[in-house]
């Protein structure tokens, strides 16, 4: 079993207009609503490659209620923590004439003490039957930034962590098995320009030397690098018509986690994690990826050993 755990999920409205101006009355073209946030968009895409997978997540509030019951629509397996704060609602305004996606986040709301408590209990019961746990998405006001690092010490199931800054760093002590940080968080974290791609590489040694058997880095549309202690690779995914990026990255980490556990080798496992990605950049919603689409653009994802 996969499972995708996270503590920042969101009930999400996608608004799509063929044309927006700032600052006038817009009419949107359609409304979409779905659970989303980055672990719901992962167990959402691991969900529609077949899985197995379960999702954990912290919800609250009449928002929270809509995500447990979108979640119980689609028939995806997961265990809910009952969080005192109502699950934040994120928008995403697709503006057809420019070709592009507006994300408006608001922070997701603290966790109590006795919150996190049940969500690491939960964990540890839910992972003593996975292979391969995804952790992901940023950790909410006031979680210790050791938290992943935590979560990480009570299951000895393969690691992929989707995460910047200080709760990657300490996630890194656990030496998990593959981080995917994009170009700009890798910079951030490590508090470096990385203004060319040998700057990138020596940034990719340094999280390896730090404890993580892989590390994948993203950069848009521009190619996707991973590396190893023995090994860094370039892949090229292919080219899609864009509809919805919101959710790209989430379908990657899924998609790793995916090819991961049914036995393909990381730079295979990054492939088809590419081809996840890309699927999901034609779809509407995040975290909707169709498996036989997956497999056929895995196989156009050029992967070169450098």
């Amino acid at each position: 079993m996969i499972l995708v755990a996270g503590l920042t999920p969101a009930w999400q409205q996608v608004l799509h207009f063929d044309a927006f101006t700032p600052g006038a009355v817009n009419r949107a073209r359609a409304a979409h609503w779905c659970a989303s946030g980055k672990v719901l968009n992962a167990a959402r895409a691991l969900h529609h490659l077949g899985g197995p997978c379960k999702s954990l997540s912290v919800v609250g509030g009449s928002t929270g209620d809509a995500v447990r019951r979108d979640f119980a629509r689609l028939g995806v397996a997961s265990r809910w923590v009952d969080g005192a704060a109502p699950t934040r609602v994120c928008t995403t305004v697709l503006d057809a004439s420019r070709a592009t996606a507006t994300e408006l986040v608001p922070e997701a709301g603290s966790t109590s003490p006795a919150e996190l408590d049940a969500f690491r209990a939960a964990f540890a019961e839910e992972a003593a039957d996975a292979a391969v746990v995804v952790l992901i998405g940023s950790l909410p006001p006031g979680t210790p930034a050791g938290f992943y690092h935590d979560l990480l010490s009570l299951t000895r199931a393969k690691a992929v962590i989707d995460a910047r800054g200080a709760e990657l760093l300490e996630a890194l002590r656990a030496k998990p098995f593959l981080v995917k940080p994009n170009r700009e968080e890798l910079a951030r974290t490590l508090g470096r320009e990385l203004r060319d791609d040998a700057a990138l590489f020596d940034a990719m040694r340094d999280v390896n030397d730090r404890g993580a058997e892989w590390v994948v880095v993203t950069d848009g549309s521009r190619p996707v690098y991973a590396r190893s202690g023995d090994g860094l690779y370039r892949l090229l995914p292919p080219s899609q018509k864009v509809v919805n990026p919101i959710g790209c990255g989430d379908c990657l980490a899924g998609g790793v986690a995916w090819a991961t556990f049914h036995g393909r080798p990381p730079p295979d496992a990054v492939r088809y994690g590419l081809a996840a990605a890309a699927d999901k950049l034609g779809r509407m919603l995040p975290g909707d990826v169709d498996r036989g689409r997956v497999e056929a653009l895995a196989a156009a994802v050029e992967v070169t050993r450098l």
